[in-house]
C-alpha cells in the first residue's frame, strides 16, 4: 500500500532500485547529494546535478523542468554512502517563481522497478525558501528507508550545501545553477500550429497507457481541449424559444455550435489553433440526432455552405472541418433535449426524457456514423449526471439510476460498433437535497476507488470530472434558494483545494491500481474580461496550478461566445467572442486577466514521447448481473446458464477473487499468450492434478496448460470456472493461497492500494502467477464462497 508521508515520517523501501518522481508545476533544478553516516557531503564528486548528472548509484535530469524522474540504485552506491538526499532548487532568471512559497507545493513520488508507488510526499509549508531537501534515502542497520524531509533554505542552494558540509558550498552552488541556466527559459504557450502541423504531430486513433492518453504510435497525446458549445441547446426553459433573451447569455445557438452565424468556420478554427489547442469537446443533445428540421439561414450566415442543413448535418460538417484541420474531436452527450444544462431541466440523467436503450442506440448510431474518421477519437458518455426532483443517481446499486452500470453497457456497445473510440466517463455531479438539514454532495469520481469500470478493450477508458470555483464538494453552486453553508471550491485554502481535487478526481491517475486511468478535467473555467470577482480569479490561478503540477488533461468551458453591441462579451467565460459582423475579441488580446494562467497551462512542461506499456488491473463486478467483458465470450452462447458470470477482457487473466461478494480482479501482468484451442468450463474436480491442494474443500481447477479467465456464481457461491488455453506450457507447481480468515494479497505489485471488494476478504495471486483453481466449501456455514486460490507461476 502506498505510504502518504508527512514531514519527518519514514517508510521502509522494498527494493534497492527506485525511481524518484518530482512534480513541481514550474521549472526546478533536481539534484542529489551522497552523504556519509552523519549525512555530510565530502566534495563535488558526491553531488549529482545538471552539470554532472551521473554519479555512482544515481542519475538526475540534465536540465530544469516541472517534472523530473531520478533513477536510483542503492546497491550501486559506494559503501561509505549512507544517505542520499533529493534536492530541489529554483533556477534564477527562469521567469518562474523566486521562492517556493509563491508556487504550488512540489509533489514527490517514490516508485519501485515495476512502477508501483511506494510512498508520496507533498512538500508543504515552504515560504521564502528557494532550495529544499525534499526527502532522503538512508541506510540503518543494513536496511534502506525513505524519510520525508521538506527542509527549505532561504539562502538557497548555497546554504543547503553548506548545511550538508560540502566544501566551498557557495562556489559549488553557483556552478550547479550555471550548469542549469541554458535550459532555464520561462515556460510559455507554444507557437500556434497550423492545421497541417497539428495533423502531422499525432496519429489516430488514441488509446491509454497507465494514466496517459497516447496516439497510435504510443506517444503521449495530452488533451489540451476546449468546449465548443451550442449543439446541446441554449434555451433556458421559459418564454419564447425564438427570443434570444430566453437563451443562455442571450446567445441563441439554433442547436449548432456557436459562432457559425458570425464568422467563417476556417477563421474560428484558426483562432482555436492560436489558443494552443489540439482537441475539441463537442457537446450535443440527443434531440439533435433525431432533428430533421433545417436550421434557419441566419444561423449559418457566415457559412453559407451550411444553408438548408439539419443540426446533425451541420455537426457532420463541423466535425469534418475540425478533423481535417488536425484537431482530435470528442463528442459529448450533454443533454437529452435542447434545454440548456444544468439544473432541474429534464436532462439530469442519461435516461431523463428517454430510455437507457434509446440513449445507447443514439451513441451506437454516432459511433458508426463517424467510424471512418479516426480523428473522432472519443465518446464522452454523459454530462453532469445529477439528482432530479425525486431521485439520486447512484454508483453500483444495479437499478435504473445506476450510472456505473449504464456506462458499462453503453461503453461496451459503442466499442463493439467502433473499437477505436476512447470511452469517457464523468462521475456523479450531484446527489441529495441541498439544505443544511439533508445529506447532499458532489461525489465526482470518489466511488471509482472501490468500483471502477472495465471495458472489452481495457485501453480505451478515460475518466472525467468538472470543477468550478463557485461550486464545491458539498455546495451546489446556488446563491439564495438552494444555497447551503458548505464552502465553495474558491473558499478552500490552497492545501484544502489540492486535497479535495485529488480526493474527487486525480487519485485515479495513480499507477498500478484497478481504477488507474487518465483523468480529463473536461470542464472548468471562470469569467474573464471585465470580471471583478477576486475569489474566482484566485481560484482559477490555483486550480490551473494544480492542473500544471499534475500534468493533467483538460478542456476549458466555453470556447465561443458572442460580443454585444457595446463591444463586451455577452458570456465573459468564453475565450473568444465574435460580434455580429465577425469582430473577434480573444483571451489572447489585452484586457483578459486569464491570459497569463492560460499561457501557463497550455505551455507547461509535460510528459512527452513514447509512453511504455504498463500492466493493467481491472475488476469484475457481479453484484447484480453478468459482467462479460470478453469479446470472445460475448460471441458465444451462455457458458453457465442460470448463474451470474464474469469474464476478464481477452488480453487479461483472473488474478483475484473476493470472498462472499462475487467480485474479481483481472490483470495482464506477465501477459501469457492465449492458445487457439477451446476454452473450458469447469464445474467439478475432474481436472485436479498434482495432489490435493485444499483438503476437504470442493475444488474447481483448470486443465493443465490453461489459466482462469472467468468464473460464475449462484448467489455468491462458486458455480464454475472458465479457463483459457495457454499458447505455451505453464508450470504445474504452485501454492494454496487461503483468504477465508482475512485478506491475502501481495504486499507489493498490482492494485495493492485499491480496495476492489470493500468489506470482504480478498485473495490475490502475485503478479507473476496465474489462478489455476478455486476452492470452496459448504461446511462450517461457508456457503460455497471462495476460500482459497491455487496460484501457479507463469514461468
Amino acid at each position: 500500500m502506498t505510504a502518504e508521508l508527512v514531514r519527518g515520517q519514514n517508510h521502509p523501501l522494498p527494493d534497492t532500485r527506485l525511481e524518484l518522481r518530482v512534480s513541481a508545476g514550474h521549472p526546478v533544478v533536481a539534484g542529489a547529494t551522497l552523504g556519509d553516516e552523519r549525512g555530510l557531503v565530502a566534495g563535488a564528486e558526491w553531488i549529482a546535478h545538471p552539470g554532472a548528472p551521473v554519479r555512482p548509484g544515481v542519475e538526475v535530469p540534465a536540465a530544469p523542468a516541472a517534472e523530473h524522474r531520478v533513477a536510483v540504485d542503492l546497491a550501486a552506491l559506494p559503501e561509505t554512502v549512507h544517505r542520499l538526499s533529493l534536492l530541489l532548487a529554483l533556477p534564477p532568471g527562469a521567469g518562474g517563481p523566486a521562492r517556493f512559497g509563491t508556487a504550488a507545493a512540489p509533489f514527490v513520488t517514490v516508485a519501485d522497478p515495476t512502477g508501483a508507488v511506494v510512498a508520496t510526499y507533498t512538500i508543504t509549508g515552504l515560504d521564502r525558501e528557494s532550495a529544499v531537501v525534499a526527502l532522503e534515502l538512508y541506510r540503518r542497520q543494513g536496511a534502506w528507508k525513505v524519510r520525508a524531509v521538506g527542509q527549505g533554505y532561504e539562502g538557497g542552494l548555497a546554504e543547503l550545501l553548506a548545511d550538508q558540509g560540502a566544501p566551498a558550498a557557495a562556489e559549488l552552488a553557483a556552478a550547479v545553477l550555471d550548469a542549469a541556466a541554458p535550459a532555464g527559459a520561462p515556460a510559455s504557450a507554444p507557437a500556434a500550429l497550423t492545421g497541417a502541423e497539428l495533423a502531422a504531430s499525432w496519429t489516430a486513433p488514441l488509446s491509454t497507457r497507465d494514466r496517459y492518453v497516447v496516439d497510435a504510435d504510443g506517444d503521449r497525446f495530452k488533451l489540451k481541449s476546449g468546449n465548443w458549445a451550442g449543439a446541446q441547446g441554449t434555451y433556458e426553459g421559459s418564454g419564447d424559444v425564438g427570443d434570444p433573451a430566453n437563451h443562455q447569455a442571450d446567445q441563441m445557438s439554433h442547436n449548432i455550435p456557436l459562432g457559425l452565424d458570425r464568422t467563417p468556420i476556417d477563421r474560428i478554427l484558426a483562432d482555436f489553433h492560436a489558443l494552443g489547442l489540439n482537441s475539441i469537446r463537442l457537446p450535443f443533445a440527443n434531440a439533435l440526432v433525431h432533428d430533421t428540421t433545417p436550421v434557419p439561414d441566419a444561423a449559418v450566415a457566415a457559412n453559407p455552405q451550411l444553408r438548408g442543413k439539419t443540426p446533425l448535418q451541420i455537426l457532420d460538417a463541423v466535425v469534418a472541418e475540425l478533423t481535417d484541420d488536425g484537431f482530435a474531436v470528442i463528442l459529448n452527450n450533454h443533454t437529452t433535449s435542447y434545454r440548456f444544462c444544468c439544473a432541474l431541466d429534464g436532462n439530469e440523467r442519461w435516461n431523463s426524457g428517454q430510455s437507457t436503450r434509446q440513449w445507447i442506440d443514439d451513441w451506437v448510431f454516432l459511433a458508426k456514423r463517424y467510424k471512418d474518421n479516426q480523428r473522432v477519437v472519443g465518446a464522452d458518455l454523459r454530462n453532469e449526471v445529477r439528482r432530479d426532483t425525486w431521485d439520486d443517481p447512484n454508483w453500483g446499486w444495479g437499478d435504473d439510476h445506476d450510472l456505473n452500470q449504464a456506462y458499462e453497457q453503453a461503453g461496451n456497445e459503442i466499442l463493439q460498433a467502433d473499437p477505436d473510440l476512447l470511452i469517457v466517463m464523468e462521475g456523479i455531479n450531484w446527489q441529495g437535497i441541498p439544505t443544511d438539514l439533508t445529506p447532499h454532495g458532489r461525489p465526482t469520481l470518489t466511488p471509482v476507488a472501490t468500483l471502477s469500470n472495465t471495458l472489452i478493450h481495457s485501453d480505451k477508458l478515460v475518466y472525467a470530472a468538472h470543477f468550478y470555483g463557485y461550486t464545491g464538494p458539498n455546495h451546489s453552486g446556488a446563491t439564495g434558494m438552494g444555497e447551503t453553508t458548505d464552502p465553495r471550491y474558491e473558499d478552500l485554502t490552497p492545501e484544502q483545494l489540492v486535497k479535495v481535487v485529488d480526493d474527487q478526481a486525480l487519485f485515479v491517475t495513480r499507477s498500478g491500481q484497478h481504477f488507474t486511468a487518465p483523468v480529463w478535467i473536461s470542464e472548468f473555467g471562470a469569467g474573464g474580461r471585465g470580471d471583478l470577482d477576486a475569489k474566482e480569479r484566485d481560484w482559477f490561478t490555483r486550480f490551473t496550478d494544480i492542473l500544471v503540477r499534475n500534468d493533467s488533461d483538460f478542456a476549458i468551458w466555453p470556447l465561443v461566445g458572442w460580443t454585444g453591441t457595446d463591444g463586451r462579451p455577452q458570456d465573459s467565460w468564453a475565450l473568444i467572442s465574435y460580434g455580429r459582423t465577425g469582430e473577434r475579441l480573444s483571451l489572447l488580446e489585452p484586457g483578459d486577466w486569464r491570459s497569463a494562467d492560460w499561457a501557463k497551462l497550455v505551455g507547461a512542461p509535460a510528459r512527452a514521447g513514447t509512453i511504455p506499456q504498463a500492466p493493467r488491473w481491472n475488476m469484475l463486478n457481479l453484484d447484480h448481473r453478468d459482467y462479460d467483458v470478453s469479446v470472445t465470450m460475448l460471441a458465444k452462447p451462455d457458458w453457465s446458464p442460470g448463474n451470474r458470470k464474469g469474464n476478464c477482457p481477452d488480453t487479461q487473466r483472473l488474478v483475484g477473487l473476493g470472498r462472499g461478494d462475487s467480485r474479481g480482479l483481472c490483470t495482464d501482468a506477465g501477459r501469457p499468450a492465449k492458445g487457439s484451442g477451446a476454452w473450458t468450463v469447469v464445474t467439478d474436480e475432474r481436472y485436479v492434478t498434482g495432489g490435493d491442494w485444499a483438503s476437504g474443500y470442493d475444488k474447481l481447477q483448470c486443465p493443465d496448460r490453461s489459466f482462469a479467465v472467468g468464473y460464475s456464481v449462484r448467489n455468491n457461491a462458486m458455480a464454475a470456472l472458465l479457463c483459457a488455453p495457454a499458447a505455451t506450457a505453464l508450470p504445474t507447481t504452485g501454492r494454496t493461497l487461503w483468504f477465508d480468515r482475512g485478506d491475502n494479497r501481495p504486499a507489493t505489485g498490482g492494485s495493492n492500494a485499491g480496495d476492489w471488494a470493500p468489506g470482504h476478504y480478498k485473495g490475490q495471486c502475485a503478479d507473476h502467477e496465474y489462478v489455476a483453481g478455486v476452492a470452496s466449501t459448504w461446511k462450517w456455514l461457508h456457503y460455497g464462497v471462495p476460500d482459497a486460490l491455487l496460484c501457479r507461476p507463469l514461468v
